[in-house]
């Protein structure tokens, strides 16, 4: 293996750490890799190029899992190009799903960032909303002087 590179090498090539390298190959997902004559992992340009993949399909969200499965109809020439666009569009309700959480996440946050007064007392809504799950609108607000406020009765 005149052009193969170790595993420091194959790291840089990829943007993967040796670590996740490891991962991959202990979990079957890539490998095994040839071995110099010392034990020391050897990499080809084709596995540089099965890492590659893998990297973009991380990048891209995918589980480990459903890159297993992505690598194999990658590597099966005799695939259906519909099982591929099967599982993309899968991954694609994942991801706006993954995306409609993190928006809540992001609204919960803000309006919590909203009602501390964010001075040098010691009352904060978010750390209380933290502890005690008891979502905003639910619990009492405090007002400038520090009560609580009390719910307006709303006349019909």
């Amino acid at each position: 293996m005149e052009d193969a590179m170790n595993i420091g090498q194959a790291a840089r090539a990829t943007g993967i750490s040796a670590k996740m390298i490891r991962y991959y190959e202990d979990t079957g997902l890539f490998g095994p890799v040839a071995r110099s004559e010392s034990g020391y992992r050897m990499y080809s340009a084709r596995d540089i190029h099965t890492l590659g993949f893998i990297k973009r399909s991380r990048d891209m969200g995918f589980s480990v899992e459903r890159i297993a499965e992505l690598l194999q109809l990658w590597q099966d020439r005799s695939r259906h190009s519909a099982d591929v666009k099967r599982m993309a569009l899968e991954h694609v309700q994942v991801l706006q799903q993954r995306i409609a959480e993190l928006q809540d996440m992001v609204q919960t946050v803000q309006a919590l960032a909203n009602c501390c007064a964010g001075d040098e007392r010691p009352d904060c809504p978010i750390l209380r909303d933290i502890e005690t799950g008891v979502p905003l609108l639910h619990a009492p607000l405090p007002t400038q002087f520090g009560n609580a406020a009390k719910p307006v009765k709303r006349r019909r």
